[in-house]
């Protein structure tokens, strides 16, 4: 029965893994040996590929390199013995992960820097240096200029050659035309350097009359300034500037005299210097400043000459301006300045004491958005007191712009307004307040094709009460002011230009132009048609 017994849970028990019990009767009872049963091998580790640099967690590789195919096919086995057939079976060598270290130094050295690159951190993607892009050498007009490098500048020089005829270049009621020409070279430099900075600009010209009229209307015309900044700290910084204006009076104006055989020529040089430091988003500076104003002396028609000592004159300055950076290119001002004029002479030919002290008021703003608006706009007061007595006191509301702004790819507007106080030789007249706005606005029909519109709107105020201003050459009588009180001279002037360019290097510019002058004194009106035609050489 016990046999029996084990017999059927022998039979009823067919696990490989239960032990089989021997039944000979002539050898005691015991488990036969243990055997392994056979078992099916192991499927291959799968294997990992590398992660590209720039891959995230989506699996997304923006990094544009070249894919490696992570499916091989699978080895066929090979005839031959047992062991070959074996090892043929065995899974295929383990890659390592890029997110694990290296077991071995031969897997080590695929993980190497090359020569000369940061040490690879042990763990982490393997991310090789970017390429460096080169930087744009050419500006993004192709037919701009793009300049002469010498040394850490880099220098545009261009020269126009211009000619045309202006129906009135005496600026005189009923005046007669004359063929001009002109001659007007420039250089622009801008240095490149890493911290301080130089930028110059000098523009001059030179205009002709044939024939010429008396006085002689040709003149030149030189107006130069270079600008300097001294980076002392990340917050700290020296400004420095200088200048030079060459140029006449415009012909019409009543500081010129009578019968002059030519204008007379004056030149102003000057030059400031300013220390400004920055408070986080508050900014602060102080600017003192100096010039020097001489005039040739007037040659006559009969061959006479009269000295000009009397206008020459030294101007020193001072400003304190504070701003806040209101947001990212946008920085609220406000500045206050005060001068003071001193003559060579202590009264001028008519006996006047011209020395005067002015204050100058203005509250503005800079722009700089995203390079489609950028510049400066201020609106202020200005008041000039004068030594002497007799000469009243000239004040009056001011404003400044140079602002730029890009309407869209093919259209840009500039907005430009000046206000200065100048001087006078007229007896009893204070200065004169010359207030100046333009409007440009460009659209360019091709690339290579730039129309232009050009509006502006000008005021000269002559400061003084029942003032004398000349006799009038038609009835011989004295002109003054009607009913005393300040002259006034409106200027107005329209035009319309186009370039073409050619290359780079070499424009064509034309244009025409429209001025009128409109005064509260009698026969001093006049208007002038002016048109040119240009070639601009570029570099």
């Amino acid at each position: 029965m016990l046999g029996g017994a084990a017999a059927h849970a022998q039979i009823a028990a067919p696990d490989p893994l239960t032990p089989k019990l021997q039944t000979d009767p002539r050898n005691p009872p015991r488990f036969q040996q243990f055997t392994r049963p056979q078992q099916a091998p192991l499927a291959p580790l799968p294997t990992f590929t590398r992660a590209p640099s720039g891959a995230g967690d989506t699996g997304f590789d923006s990094t544009n390199s070249r894919k490696v195919n992570a499916k091989k096919p699978k080895p066929k086995p090979k005839t031959g013995t047992d062991a070959q057939v074996a090892a043929a079976k065995l899974p295929a060598p383990l890659v390592i992960s890029p997110y694990q270290k290296p077991a071995s130094p031969a897997a080590n050295a695929a993980f190497a820097s090359a020569p000369g690159e940061p040490a690879v951190p042990e763990i982490g993607p393997i991310r090789k240096k970017p390429t460096r892009r080169k930087a744009h050498t050419e500006p993004d007009d192709p037919y701009a200029a793009l300049g002469v490098r010498a040394g850490g500048f880099t220098l545009l020089p261009a020269v126009e050659l211009i000619g045309g005829y202006d129906t009135n270049p005496a600026h005189a009621t009923g005046g007669k035309g004359a063929k001009l020409y002109t001659v007007a070279p420039e250089l622009l430099a801008q240095s490149n350097w890493s911290r301080h900075e130089i930028k110059a600009e000098l523009r001059g010209s030179y205009a002709g009359y044939n024939p010429d009229a008396t006085p002689t209307l040709s003149r030149p015309n030189v107006n130069a300034k270079v600008d300097g900044r001294v980076d002392v700290t990340r917050d700290t910084r020296v400004d420095l500037g200088s200048r030079l204006r060459v140029g006449t009076d415009n012909p019409g104006s009543p500081n010129l005299e009578a019968d002059l055989a030519k204008l007379p020529i004056f030149t102003t040089v000057g030059g400031n210097a300013g220390l400004g430091h920055r408070f986080n988003r508050f900014d602060v500076s102080i600017k003192g400043d100096a010039e020097r104003t001489a005039y040739q002396d007037s040659s006559f028609t009969d061959g006479t000459s009269a000295s000009n000592k009397d206008r020459n004159y030294n101007q020193y300055s001072g400003a304190l301006r504070g701003g806040y950076e209101l947001t990212p290119g946008v920085t609220p001002f406000v500045e206050v300045g005060a001068d003071t004029r001193v003559h060579d002479l202590n009264a001028d030919i008519s006996g006047y004491q011209r020395d005067s002290k002015g204050v100058t008021g203005k509250l503005g703003s800079t722009f700089e958005l995203s390079r489609l608006l950028a510049g400066e706009v201020a609106l202020g007061y200005t008041r000039r007191n004068y030594e002497d007595p007799r000469l009243s006191q000239l004040s009056g509301l001011i404003g400044n712009a140079s602002l730029v702004w890009t309407v869209n790819a093919l259209t840009t507007a500039k907005l430009t307004a000046s206000s200065t106080v100048g001087e006078s030789t007229i007896a009893g007249v204070s200065g004169v307040l010359y207030r100046d706005a333009g409007l440009q606005v460009d659209h360019s029909f091709r690339r290579w094709l730039i129309g232009s519109v050009k509006l502006g709107i000008g005021l000269d105020t002559y400061k003084g009460a029942d003032v004398v201003f000349g006799i009038d050459p038609i009835c011989g009588c004295v002109v003054t002011t009607p009913g005393g009180g300040d002259r006034q001279d409106k200027r107005y002037s329209f035009g319309l230009g186009l370039t073409y360019k050619l290359n780079r290097t070499v424009q064509v510019k034309g244009e025409f132009r429209q001025e009128w002058l409109r005064s509260n004194v009698a026969n001093t009106d006049y208007s002038a048609s002016i048109f040119l035609l240009g070639l601009r050489v570029q570099q």
